[in-house]
């Protein structure tokens, strides 16, 4: 979305030889060269996709020069086989290209040993420039690409990590399958992803979609290969609205009308986090990440931390407690995010676009000390055993299994709860914790009364905090959800009337037609941005079309007429 491959990929049709980009998925490869391909440009890539005859075909091409960018796998790198092919070639590497670079980082979020082998590459190909990229390096990853890369003396250009398209919305999982279904009523026809933390979630939640006649599929590696491409290919082609995935979908794939990304659970890193939603809202226009957690989440990521090193349990400790904390943080949440990657930022004047927090001026001071009490009293009679959960539902009356095993339904503090909706409750704790009145502690995230909390409630004294709780006349104060949609009605977007909505969408109807004829995804006809500057500007002759971003002199000559066509129809309509 931020424009890294075009870093290396206009350099390469300017340099004389081969541009070798080494790059960590299969599917990232084949989306990019195919990309490439579309636009005219010679690009090939190596991997175990292609049969024999076209591997040899491949390596034909890369000995004549017939290629001007070459995509291989680190691991394929490191073969004699591949440097005996690169050396025997008509033309020299000119350039050794690592796309996501912090794969080479021990403190990156998605290590991959074998890119420790690029800098030997690098090695045997002395004259090649050489450029690293990525779209989530701390400054102590930088730092690591730069060490483990042997760079001597390189640029470092660190741009915006600002996506400012996209807003940020985090809320407590507390019915996590309804949160979904809300979210997506508001959403209907967007093209988005669901990120999962294991594929039993991937196959339940998809099932629930689809029974709910939403077109949604699932991506896991329980998939056979030919699933996963097929899957993949259908959402790239607009085919399918929603994929429920595991993280192992959606690097590098360059589909920019994503419109929504959601996580059913924490991630495991701030860098894991920021570039999942990064996959929304690649063409600019507005987008969502919904963040949906739990204090469950922290227990099942860190049973992954089990096999590892001290030291590497270290660093995953380190960057899952950065994640914890954006998630439980009480002010701006983009201001949180681009000061973890070291970037100065604050909200604009009118910060409603930005996220949950902002879009309601921030959270105000609000007089919680009866729920805050309950709760407080609540740990202590439970002997301060269990986590938030377990309290809440105490609070809120639950008759659940565990509360009866417990005996726990004949605590005074059972049932006394119920003014407070389950989110808001969980919200409330939140924003304890953070508050210094709570901690919760080993793995199993058991609530402990702090010091702090034990004389605020022996004194009885008031309690202020920054929460989201409506406390209204109504029977059940609730959390105060936003309700973002990402439309296109805004300022340099759709004009909101109804004959230009109706021609967008027929526009986008007569790209589809055309997409599925050619069998290609819509946006490698035009993306939306383009299709909007239409609806909007109306062309009605040639030279309009080309002034529109988008259009060139092959587009304009191929779909102008039948564009200006849609164009007259429509007008004759209204």
């Amino acid at each position: 979305g931020g424009g890294k491959s075009l870093c290396y990929q206009i350099p390469a049709l300017i340099f004389e030889g081969i541009t070798v980009v080494v790059s960590p998925l299969i599917s990232l490869m084949q989306d990019q060269v195919g990309a490439l391909l579309e636009n005219g440009v010679d690009a090939v890539f190596l991997n175990s996709t292609l049969n024999l005859e076209e591997y040899k075909k491949t390596v034909r091409a890369i000995k004549s020069g017939g290629a001007k960018l070459l995509y291989l796998s680190p691991e394929a790198l490191a073969t004699e086989r591949v440097k005996s092919i690169l050396r025997e070639a008509d033309v020299p590497i000119s350039c050794i290209t690592i796309d996501e670079a912090h794969c080479i980082s021990e403190w990156g979020h998605d290590f991959r040993p074998d890119y420790m082998e690029i800098a030997a590459f690098r090695n045997r190909f002395k004259d090649a420039v050489c450029l690293a990229l990525t779209a989530t390096a701390t400054k102590q990853v930088q730092t690591d690409i730069v060490k483990n890369l042997k760079l001597k003396n390189p640029a470092v250009l660190v741009a915006s990590f600002n996506r400012s398209n996209i807003f940020l919305n985090v809320q407590p999982r507390t019915d996590g399958l309804a949160q979904i279904l809300e979210f997506l009523s508001e959403h209907k026809d967007e093209s988005g992803i669901i990120y999962c933390l294991s594929r039993k979630e991937v196959d339940s939640i998809t099932q629930e979609l689809q029974e709910r006649g939403i077109s949604a599929m699932a991506y896991h590696a329980g998939l056979t290969d030919q699933e996963r491409a097929d899957h993949q290919n259908k959402f790239i082609k607009s085919q399918v609205d929603v994929i429920v995935a595991t993280v192992a979908f959606g690097m590098g794939i360059n589909k920019p009308d994503v419109r929504f990304v959601i996580h059913y659970a924490l991630p495991k890193s701030i860098e894991e986090y920021y570039q999942e939603i990064g996959r929304a809202g690649r063409d600019g226009l507005p987008s969502e990440a919904l963040l949906l957690y739990s204090a469950g989440d922290i227990h099942r990521i860190r049973f992954f931390f089990k096999d590892k090193s001290d030291d590497e349990s270290f660093k995953a400790e380190k960057l899952l407690q950065a994640m914890i904390d954006y998630a439980q943080c009480r002010t701006c949440r983009r201001k949180f995010l681009l000061s973890y990657f070291g970037e100065h930022y604050e909200p604009d004047a009118d910060a409603s676009q930005c996220c949950d927090i902002c879009e309601q001026g921030g959270l105000p001071l609000q007089d919680v000390t009866v729920p805050a009490q309950k709760f407080l009293s609540c740990v202590y009679r439970v002997d301060q055993r269990f986590g938030a959960t377990h309290i809440i539902d105490i609070l809120l009356g639950s008759r659940n299994e565990k509360i009866k095993k417990f005996n726990h339904n004949f605590l005074s503090t059972w049932g006394i709860g119920t003014e407070l909706s389950k989110q808001a409750w969980f919200e409330l704790a939140d924003a304890m914790q953070n508050a210094g009145l709570i901690e919760r502690v080993g793995e199993y995230n058991i609530v402990k009364v702090t010091s702090l909390g034990k004389e605020l409630l022996q004194n009885r004294d008031k309690i202020e905090l920054p929460v989201r709780i409506n406390f209204g006349a109504q029977k059940k104060a609730s959390l105060a959800l936003p309700k973002k949609k990402a439309v296109l009605h805004k300022k340099g977007q759709l004009q909101n009337d109804a004959q230009t909505s109706l021609l967008y969408e027929d526009l986008k109807a007569w790209r589809k037609k055309i997409a599925d004829e050619e069998n290609v995804p819509p946006y490698f006809i035009f993306n939306d941005k383009t299709l909007i500057e239409i609806a909007n500007k109306k062309p009605s002759t040639r030279a309009d079309l080309l002034s529109i971003s988008g259009i060139g002199e092959l587009k304009a000559k191929k779909f102008g007429s039948k564009i200006i066509s849609i164009i007259t129809e429509d007008a004759g309509k209204n």
